[in-house]
C-alpha cells in the first residue's frame, strides 16, 4: 500500500547570485524582439561625437589636458564614453521600471516566488549596469576606430564605465520608486540635461569660476567623465581615486534606498 505523500517542502530560497541571474535573463529575453530600442542611448552620444567632436572640432584648437595637447575628438570622446553608460543606466532605471513596479505589478509577481525585495533591487541595477557597460563598449569600439584612444590605461575605461553604470542606475532606480505618474519623469530630464551638457562633457571645468566650479565638480557624471577621460589620454592622478570611491559610494548608497523603499512599496 502506498504511503500518502507528505505536505510540499517549501521552495529553498535562491542564492544572490542566482536570483540576479534569473533577473537579468528575463529582461535580455524582454529586449531579445526589441533590439532597436536598446540601440537608442547608444546612437545618441555617437551622433554627438560625429557632429560636435569631429564637426565643430575642425574649427576649434585642442585643449591641454595632464600637461599634454589633444585634440577637441579626443577631448570629447571619453565624455561621451561616459555619457553612453549614465544614458544606458537611466533609460533602464527609469522609464522601465516605472512601468515594472506601477503598471505591469511585476515585482508583485517576483515576491510570490523564493526572491526577495534585495534580489528585485540588485537584479534591476545589475541589468541597468549591463546595458550601460554595453552602450560604453560599443562606444570604445568606435572611438579605437577613430584613433581617439591614446593610452594602453584605456583598457580600464570599461570597468570605469561599468562602475558609472552601477552608480547612476542605483540611484535613478531608487528616484524612480517616488514617482506616481509619467509626468514625473519631467524631474529626470530637467536633471538629466544639465548633467550631460555642464559635466566637462564639451569644454574643460576651468571654463567656468569659483563656485560654480566646484559645483560641478561635486556632479556624478562629472566624475564619470574625468575618470574616463584621464584613463582614454593615459593621465590618471588622485583625481581618478577619487572619482572611483564617489561613484562606489553613489552606487551604495543609492542601493540601499532601493532597498527601503521596496520594503515600503511591496511588502506593507
Amino acid at each position: 500500500m502506498t504511503a500518502l505523500a507528505g505536505p510540499a517542502a517549501a521552495p529553498a530560497p535562491l542564492t544572490r547570485w542566482a536570483a540576479v541571474r534569473l533577473l537579468v535573463l528575463r529582461n535580455f529575453l524582454c529586449y531579445r524582439r526589441a533590439w532597436k530600442l536598446f540601440l537608442t542611448g547608444f546612437l545618441e552620444p555617437v551622433f554627438y561625437l560625429f557632429s560636435i567632436g569631429i564637426g565643430v572640432g575642425a574649427l576649434v584648437e585642442g585643449f591641454t589636458v595632464g600637461g599634454r595637447e589633444v585634440s577637441y575628438a579626443a577631448f570629447v570622446a571619453p565624455g561621451m564614453l561616459a555619457a553612453s553608460a549614465f544614458n544606458g543606466a537611466l533609460l533602464d532605471s527609469t522609464y522601465n521600471v516605472f512601468f515594472k513596479l506601477r503598471y505591469l505589478k511585476l515585482y508583485d509577481q517576483i515576491l510570490a516566488t523564493p526572491m526577495t525585495t534585495r534580489d528585485v533591487a540588485r537584479g534591476e541595477i545589475a541589468w541597468g549596469q549591463l546595458r550601460g557597460s554595453v552602450y560604453a563598449a560599443a562606444f570604445l569600439l568606435v572611438m579605437l576606430a577613430m584613433g581617439l584612444i591614446e593610452s594602453w590605461w584605456a583598457l580600464l575605461a570599461l570597468p570605469a564605465a561599468v562602475l558609472i553604470g552601477f552608480a547612476f542606475s542605483a540611484v535613478c532606480m531608487a528616484a524612480t520608486t517616488w514617482m506616481r505618474t509619467f509626468q514625473d519623469f519631467d524631474k529626470i530630464t530637467l536633471v538629466q540635461l544639465p548633467l550631460f551638457l555642464f559635466s566637462a562633457t564639451f569644454f574643460p571645468v576651468d571654463t567656468f569660476a569659483g563656485p560654480v566650479r566646484w559645483i560641478v565638480e561635486c556632479t556624478p557624471l562629472y566624475r564619470g567623465v574625468v575618470l574616463c577621460r584621464e584613463l582614454t589620454l593615459g593621465t590618471p592622478s588622485a583625481a581618478s581615486l577619487v572619482s572611483v570611491v564617489y561613484l562606489l559610494v553613489m552606487g551604495a548608497i543609492g542601493l540601499a534606498v532601493v532597498r527601503r523603499r521596496l520594503d515600503r512599496l511591496l511588502l506593507t
